[in-house]
């Protein structure tokens, strides 16, 4: 029997009722109501509702026909929705909020803004801009490809005359490739684009070809997330939250900022040679979205880390470094933001009022979800200051959990390419942790545990696993120098000291007592190394250097040195230096806010 009565509406209007015509607000939240609960026939009756509250129940969609002809608010909180689409039968709705539904994204966001045309709030937030931009920018610019598409590959494809078999067919053929090869703005936006994409290929084939068919419309076709994405800039579609400017401005030898800025971020579009090497650079956004209370005057805020999410394929985890999302994760001071790169758009901003934050990392963890079903979510650690590691889940925009890893700041944090839940944090107490996090059910419950502590002479600043063998070798760069640790979990010590240190060359030979604030791996051998002091990049084989090791205790060892790249003569510390291994790319900022880049490919 249905949990929804008559005598229930009349009792739990706002104010209660004597007919259900007569009602105008309701309140159904906290009833424990699954979907088969909102009964059509019943809820028919409700002709003249304008406000609904379904807040704080079990609902993972909506039935198709509520018919609910004068519905202007929606509240949808704490729920288990999975599609909004059925929300389109509310044509009126001004009002919509369905925050802590863990399943819904920003691509659903975005279908909503384009169904409901008379939506000005969506969460709390005026989209009344924004909806318009998606509504007709992008369904202009989306049209136009479907067109083109057509006109390309499959109009030559339909004969002067043609069978309903024949038109069925190359039907077919057209969603699916339409779907597949039309691409636009950000990847953290393909599903909502794929979507968009069909409709208008549907559209297109009905009206102006005549292809329309009485059969069912066939599925729609699962599409790798990891495909080209277009190069277009859909600047116009989306609306920044933070404070963005469009600016100009040269850049010695690179293509991004150092880490070490005062809370800014700056993207670059095309570039022109000004001679010796260095290029002009045209900035394509500007946000201070981490300085204090938004404040233009903030120039002391720094940010210290910058990583790409990693592109979720049908659940299979990717390397973040080689196949990654136009979506940045950045920290410094007490917020963590997530920013898409191809608009300027400040996506979402986790703040804790006293933390600094130092390191963020990305990982792809295989969640049950409800009905026992499985599904890959990315999750985000960030941790600082506070020697905390916070984990949040960002497609549901919630911190689920938080390890109090070490009594003193973490430095750096790192997830393993090869386990999902190992993550590695290195710390000012000298100390770096391997703990397994666990994978949380879908009550957010989990278990961390530690499984080795890593023993170091000086801060570890900077970590890299081996990727020729990731499960059984960490590098660390420290304030004293470069170390190596086995970290195989088959050994029965979990507190080791390092098994290697490395000697690099100096003004008067080969020493291990400098500060190594860069460390990253330009392919499965070469690692590339920066010290301040020396005012050089070092490019040294990992094989050749650790194998002249033998077998023994702590060993110091020469490393081998296979290049040495010109860098700033600045002692200042901790500038980021960066790899893109699938280009042989090495990038590296220096104190006057330049970027030096490398290109190693030969």
């Amino acid at each position: 029997m249905s949990k929804i009565t008559t005598e229930l509406l009349l009792e739990r209007a706002v104010p209660r009722s004597t007919r259900l015509r007569k009602i105008e607000t309701l309140n159904l939240s906290k009833l424990q109501l699954k979907t088969g609960d909102l009964d059509p026939r019943l809820f028919s009756r409700l002709r003249h509702l304008q406000k609904l509250d379904l807040s704080d129940n079990l609902l993972d969609k909506f039935p198709n026909s509520l018919s609910l002809p004068d519905l202007r608010v929606l509240n949808c909180n704490n729920n288990k929705l999975e599609d909004v689409t059925a929300l389109k039968q509310f044509p009126l709705l001004e009002e919509l909020t369905y925050e802590n539904n863990v399943y819904l994204t920003l691509n659903d966001d975005y279908k909503v803004m384009f169904l409901l045309e008379n939506l000005r709030l969506l969460n709390g937030k005026d989209i009344t801009k924004l909806a318009n931009q998606v509504r007709r920018v992008n369904s202009r610019k989306l049209t136009s490809k479907v067109t083109a598409h057509w006109e390309k590959f499959f109009r030559d494809q339909l004969p002067e005359k043609y069978t309903a078999e024949q038109v069925k067919s190359i039907r077919k053929k057209f969603l699916k490739s339409v779907q597949t090869n039309v691409v636009y703005g950000p990847s953290s936006l393909s599903e909502f684009t794929r979507w968009r994409v069909k409709m208008i290929a549907e559209d297109f084939l009905a009206c102006s070809l005549g292809l329309e068919l009485s059969s069912d419309t066939e599925p729609e076709e699962k599409t790798d997330e990891n495909e080209e994405e277009s190069t277009e800039s859909p600047r116009e579609a989306a609306e920044d939250v933070a404070q963005v400017a469009q600016t100009s401005g040269c850049m010695g030898k690179g293509v991004s900022p150092s880490a070490q800025a005062s809370g800014d971020l700056k993207g670059f579009s095309h570039s022109s040679a000004v001679g010796n090497g260095v290029l002009c650079w045209e900035p394509l956004h500007f946000l201070q979205c981490h300085s204090k209370g938004n404040s233009r005057e903030d120039f002391k805020t720094q940010l210290w880390s910058c990583v790409f999410e990693p592109v979720l394929d049908s659940g299979a985890r990717k390397d973040p470094i080689v196949n990654s999302s136009r979506t940045v994760a950045t920290c410094g001071g007490e917020s963590v933001c997530l920013i898409d790169c191809e608009t300027g758009t400040v996506l979402k901003k986790y703040k804790v009022a006293t933390e600094e934050f130092f390191s963020v990392a990305w990982t792809t963890l295989t969640m049950v979800i409800s009905d026992s079903r499985k599904k890959a979510h990315n999750i985000l650690a960030a941790a600082g200051r506070r020697g905390i590691v916070k984990l949040i889940h960002v497609a549901a925009d919630f911190c689920y959990g938080e390890i109090k890893a070490h009594k003193k700041p973490i430095a750096t944090v790192c997830f393993s390419p090869t386990q999902e839940t190992h993550l590695f944090t290195a710390s000012y107490d000298k100390r770096i942790a391997l703990w397994d996090i666990g994978i949380p059910d879908c009550d957010y419950n989990f278990k961390a545990s530690q499984l080795l502590v890593l023993e170091t002479a000086s801060i570890p600043l900077r970590i890299a696993l081996v990727p020729t063998c990731p499960e059984q070798y960490l590098l660390a760069g420290c304030e004293g120098g470069c170390f190596a640790w086995n970290i195989n979990l088959d050994k029965g010590q979990k507190s080791r000291p390092f098994e290697a240190i490395f000697q690099f060359p100096d003004e008067e030979g080969m020493t291990t007592s400098h500060r190594v604030d860069g460390l990253a791996f330009l392919n499965d051998d070469v690692v590339v190394s920066k010290s301040s002091k020396p005012g050089c990049i070092y490019l040294w084989s990992w094989s050749r250097s650790f194998d002249a090791k033998g077998k023994g205790c702590q060993q110091t060892i020469s490393a081998v040195i296979l290049a040495e790249l010109e860098w700033s003569t600045t002692d200042m510390s901790y500038l980021t230096l960066s790899t893109c291994p699938a280009k042989e790319y090495v990038f590296c900022g220096d104190e006057k806010g330049s970027v030096w880049m490398y290109n190693l490919s030969n």
